[in-house]
């Protein structure tokens, strides 16, 4: 018989709205596992926190991935389960992922609508992530959100929709396969760059966005703050302006790591235009953000900062770029 745990932490899934008729996070994982019927799989529930992922500091996140390492230290574990707040979500499982070094998978998952909804879709996600952790061919896979019956990898996911059900989506890669009436269909396994070592602590990475007539005071602001990196949210397919490249040159120069992304939903960054844009911007120095959006490459350049030295941040950047390239579910990477 499968063994899955689970970990809750808060979010939605686990909210209920207070005398105001506001939601806030109060279920424990012994409420949230009440819904769920595993049929041939033995669940464990453990408290991790009670928080709305809009609330998560980077040592609460490091907590989360704490508690995942210390639950795969069981062998007779097949999988482990997050529920999580969808506001950061994303940021939470890429963090996962990227020092997950076990093959056997971890999967996030959660709620749009509190549990005291008539319509929660907490029971259904949460439901599917612990047949998805508990499958057999879902070893490899790395850490994934399973949600409104997606399977997504956590490197290029994003919430892409506030309040719809089908609330994530990726688009570097897709969905890497579905549950259908309590079936764990896996169609690809992402290929996925060695993992970082789990580090203490995560050090300051501010996201400074450009826009029509931005400058670089929010930059320096962030450096004289203490960010140890930068992540600059271009504009089209990575462009800032003149004022963030000088700026971008002076972190740069001043040991500190910039990388840029796009604000745009999907694609990739591409160096092509001078006069400020990204070819300005990749000759100062700056990385590319590649196939993440903003939020998780700012995980990516804390997590790379918090284990190797700068000079090591760019090679460890650029393998983790264009990380969600998908091989065939029959595949599994050598390395893990």
């Amino acid at each position: 018989m499968s063994k899955v745990v689970v970990l809750a932490t808060g979010g939605t899934i686990a909210s209920r709205n207070d005398s105001s008729g506001n939601a806030v996070a109060a279920d424990d994982v012994s409420s949230l596992l009440a819904s769920v019927a595993p049929g041939g799989i033995r669940v464990e529930g453990r408290d991790v926190l009670t928080t709305g992922s809009y609330l998560l500091t980077p040592d609460d996140q490091l907590t989360i991935i704490r508690a995942i390492a210390d639950a795969l230290t069981d062998p007779e574990v097949s999988g482990v389960v997050v529920t999580h707040g969808t506001d950061t979500m994303e940021e939470t499982a890429y963090l996962c992922d990227l020092h997950q070094a076990d093959d056997r998978p971890v999967v996030f998952t959660g709620a749009q609508l509190a549990a005291d909804s008539r319509e929660w879709d907490g029971a259904r996600n949460l439901s599917d992530a612990v047949l998805v952790a508990a499958t057999p061919s879902a070893r490899g896979i790395g850490t994934v959100i399973a949600f409104h019956g997606r399977i997504l990898a956590a490197a290029g996911t994003r919430k892409s929709h506030t309040t719809a059900l089908d609330a994530f989506d990726n688009g570097a890669g897709g969905a890497l396969g579905h549950v259908r009436d309590g079936e764990v269909e896996i169609d690809h396994c992402p290929a996925r760059p060695q993992p970082l070592p789990l580090p203490d602590a995560l050090p300051r990475v501010d996201i400074v966005a450009v826009h029509p007539g931005a400058d670089r005071t929010l930059l320096d602001a962030a450096v004289d703050a203490g960010a140890r990196g930068m992540v600059i949210v271009g504009t089209g397919v990575g462009n800032a302006n003149p004022s963030f490249v000088a700026a971008a040159r002076d972190c740069i120069a001043a040991g500190i790591p910039v990388i840029v992304g796009t604000r745009v939903a999907n694609g990739d960054i591409v160096a092509r235009y001078g006069n400020g844009g990204g070819a300005d911007l990749a000759e100062a120095g700056v990385l590319s953000a590649g196939l993440l959006r903003p939020a998780q490459a700012r995980i990516l350049l804390a997590s790379a900062l918090a284990v190797a030295p700068v000079p090591e941040i760019a090679n460890i950047v650029r393998s983790h770029t264009h990380p969600t390239v998908a091989v065939p579910a029959t595949l599994r990477p050598s390395h893990r």
